[in-house]
C-alpha cells in the first residue's frame, strides 16, 4: 500500500523514516529539512561513514528527534534526475527489509517526481515467495508513504495511482520470469493469461498445437514439437470504443530453451526459465493499459512453446513453412525465438496496426554488445526513435542499433526463402534483419532484453536479482505518449 501526504516528515509515526543525500565533492550532503538539525549532524558526522554514494543505506535510531523509529539516509547521486530519484527510494525499500511501515522524505519538485519516488519505492519493494515463506527480517515493507507539498493536487494523486498501475504490471513480469519451468509451461502460461483478464475488458483468444498447425503457423508448432508440452499463441486485445490509434506487441515466450537439438552447454540452461520475459511483459503491459483505460486499441501476441530436443525436435536442415507462406531454412534450432516471432508478427500486421513492437530475449550477442543493463532497439526509424524517448521518459535503457541492408545476403538459403542464422558477427542485428522480413510495410520495432530482462548479479536500485520486468515501462510510456 502506498499514500502520499504533505505533513511533515519528522511527524509521521512509521518504522523507518528515509532521507536523501548526496554527495560534494566527497562530502555527505543532507537534501531537504526533513530532519531536525541535531539529527542531520549525526547523519553526516564521518564517523558514520556516509558518502552519498548511491545504492548506499545508512541506518541511525532516530531517538526523540522524530516520530520514527529509525532514519536511514539513502544515496540519490544527482536530485535533479528523476531516474535517480527512482533508483533511491527502490535502493531505500529493497535494503529496509523487516519493517511495516516506511516513509519517504526526498526532494520531490512535483507531481511527476513524487511519481518517480513512489514508482520506485514500489518497484523496490518486491519480493518471489511462490515456494518459500520469507523469514520477518527479508519481507518488505508494508506500508509505503511518500512526502510531497503537491500530496494534495490531483496530478500527484493521478501520478501515483499510474505508479501503483506500472509497479504491479512490473511485478507480475518478475513473478512470471521467476516461475520455474516445470510449472510455467506454454498452455499453464496461457490459463495464467486468461486467469489475469478476467473481470477486464480484454479478450483474450488461446490456439492450441492443432489450431496452430491448421492456421499455418509453422514457426510455433516447429520450435515446440520437441516437448511433451505443445505450444500456444495466445491473443490479448484492449479494444476501447473510443480508440483511434492501435499498437500490436508481440512478445517471445519459449518458457524454457534447451536449445533444441543444437544443445545449449549445462551452464548456459540454468536461466532459461527467463526466455518467456518478452511475452510476460505484453501481456502486462496490454493489462495496465486497460486498468489505465488507456484511449487506444492494444493487441498483445503471446508466442509460447518449449524448445526441447527430443526424437520429435526439429532437425538443423529442416525446412518450415511461417505464418504467411514464408519458408525458413532451420540451420540452428536454439535461434528459435525469431520463428515464433515471426508467426506472431506476421498475425499481428495482418490486422492492420498503426505499429507493432516485439520484445524478446532474443540474441546472446545483445548482451555482448551491450552488456546486461542496456537494451537494444532497432526498426523502422520512426518506431525505433519513438522507443527510445520513451524509454528516457520511463527511466529505462534501451540504445538504438541499426539493420544494415548487407547484413541480409548472410541469412540467403539455397533451399528456402529464408535462412534462421547467418553470420556470427553481428547476431543481434542479423536476427532484426531475419525479424524484419515480416513486417511488410508496418511501422515496427524490435526490442531485445537478452541481457537486462534476468539479473544474475547482485540486486540494485529498485532492480532485485532474478526477474527485472524490464520494457513493461517503457511500452507502456510508448503507449501513452501515441
Amino acid at each position: 500500500m502506498i499514500t502520499l501526504t504533505s505533513s511533515s516528515a519528522a511527524h509521521l509515526p512509521v518504522d523507518v523514516l528515509v532521507v536523501g543525500v548526496t554527495s560534494d565533492d566527497g562530502t555527505p550532503r543532507l537534501l531537504g529539512d526533513a530532519l531536525p538539525a541535531s539529527l542531520a549532524g549525526v547523519l553526516t558526522s564521518p564517523a558514520l561513514g556516509l558518502t552519498g554514494e548511491v545504492d548506499q543505506v545508512v541506518r541511525v535510531p532516530a531517538g526523540d528527534a522524530v516520530a520514527a523509529d529509525v532514519v536511514a539516509a539513502v544515496g540519490v547521486g544527482d536530485p535533479s534526475d528523476r531516474e535517480a530519484l527512482r533508483r533511491a527510494a527502490g535502493a531505500a525499500t529493497r535494503q529496509l527489509t523487516g519493517v511495516r511501515s516506511v516513509a519517504l522524505a526526498l526532494p520531490v519538485r512535483d507531481a511527476d517526481d513524487a511519481a518517480a519516488v513512489a514508482e520506485g519505492a514500489l518497484l523496490g519493494a518486491y519480493a518471489y515467495t511462490r515456494y518459500h515463506d520469507l523469514p520477518a527480517a527479508k519481507r518488505p515493507a508494508e506500508e509505503i508513504t511518500v512526502v510531497a507539498p503537491q500530496a494534495r493536487a490531483a496530478a500527484a494523486k493521478a501520478a501515483v495511482a499510474r505508479a501503483e498501475v506500472l509497479a504491479a504490471a512490473v511485478h507480475g513480469v518478475r513473478d512470471l520470469v521467476n516461475a520455474p519451468p516445470r510449472d510455467l509451461y506454454p498452455a499453464a502460461f496461457a490459463d495464467i493469461a486468461k486467469a489475469a483478464a478476467k473481470g477486464t475488458k480484454i479478450k483474450v483468444t488461446v490456439l492450441d498445437e492443432k489450431e496452430l498447425a491448421a492456421g499455418g503457423y509453422g514457426g510455433l508448432v516447429a520450435v515446440g514439437q520437441g516437448s511433451s508440452r505443445p505450444p500456444r499463441l495466445v491473443k490479448v486485445a484492449w479494444t476501447p470504443a473510443r480508440a483511434k490509434r492501435s499498437v500490436a506487441l508481440v512478445g517471445k515466450g519459449i518458457t524454457f530453451d534447451s536449445g533444441g537439438l543444437s544443445l545449449k552447454p549445462p551452464k548456459g540452461m540454468e536461466t532459461m526459465k527467463s526466455d518467456m520475459a518478452g511475452a510476460a511483459a505484453v501481456l502486462h503491459t496490454v493489462l495496465a493499459a486497460a486498468a489505465l483505460k488507456l484511449p487506444i486499441a492494444v493487441t498483445g501476441w503471446l508466442c509460447l512453446a518449449e524448445n526441447m530436443p527430443s526424437g520429435t525436435a526439429q532437425r538443423p536442415s529442416d525446412v518450415i513453412t511461417q505464418r504467411g507462406g514464408t519458408t525458413v531454412e532451420v540451420l540452428n534450432t536454439d535461434a528459435e525465438g525469431r520463428l515464433v516471432l515471426a508467426d506472431g508478427l506476421v498475425a499481428a500486421c495482418e490486422e492492420a496496426p498503426d505499429a507493432v513492437i516485439d520484445v524478446a530475449t532474443l540474441t546472446g550477442a545483445q548482451v555482448i554488445a551491450l552488456g546486461t543493463r542496456v537494451s537494444a532497439v532497432m526498426g523502422t526509424d520512426d518506431m525505433r526513435t519513438a522507443v527510445v524517448s520513451a524509454a528516457a521518459e520511463a527511466g529505462e535503457a534501451f540504445w538504438p542499433m541499426p539493420l544494415p541492408d548487407e547484413l541480409r545476403a548472410g541469412l540467403n538459403s539455397q533451399v528456402a526463402d529464408i535462412a534462421n542464422v547467418g553470420d556470427r558477427a553481428g547476431g543481434m542485428l542479423t536476427a532484426g534483419v531475419f525479424l524484419r522480413e515480416f513486417v511488410g510495410s508496418t511501422p515496427w520495432a524490435h526490442l531485445d532484453i537478452a541481457g537486462p530482462a534476468f539479473n544474475e548479479h547482485a540486486a540494485w536500485g529498485y532492480t532485485p536479482a532474478g526477474g527485472t520486468g524490464v520494457a513493461v515501462r517503457t511500452m507502456l510510456r510508448l503507449l501513452e505518449n501515441r
